[in-house]
């Protein structure tokens, strides 16, 4: 199973990207999917889940409002649709697949992982 993620890049505070992840070797319509993220010194962290339906959503605090999960089961990809980045979203962006129907926001259930994509934020 590969997940390849792509969308990232240098952009201005206020600015908009949207990371797509795809999967290939698997179906995601097995599979919650996440998108965490990771900055320089700091955890790893989710930042949004969805479920296998695409029902039911989370989202960290810190992203309410102005990320958005998405997926699209036919073309077997997730996307996360980033708006009013602010320069502390500055990280790795990961997608990560779950099996089962419910998201989770247990890293630990997550078994599949891209390689990230680098999203940069200036002021």
């Amino acid at each position: 199973v590969q997940l390849q993620a792509s969308g990232g890049g240098l952009v201005q505070a206020g600015g908009s990207l949207r990371l797509s992840c795809a999967a290939s070797g698997r179906t995601l319509t097995s599979d919650s999917m996440g998108w965490f993220r990771q900055a320089p010194g700091k955890e790893r962290e989710l930042v949004a889940a969805v479920s296998r339906s695409g029902g039911f959503l989370y989202y960290a605090d810190s992203v309410k409002g102005r990320l958005t999960i998405s997926r699209d089961n036919a073309k077997n990809t997730v996307y996360l649709q980033m708006n009013n980045l602010k320069p502390e979203d500055t990280a790795v962006y990961f997608c990560a697949a779950a099996p089962g129907s419910g998201y989770t926001t247990d890293p630990l259930r997550y078994d599949y992982w891209g390689q990230g994509t680098l999203v940069t934020v200036s002021s």
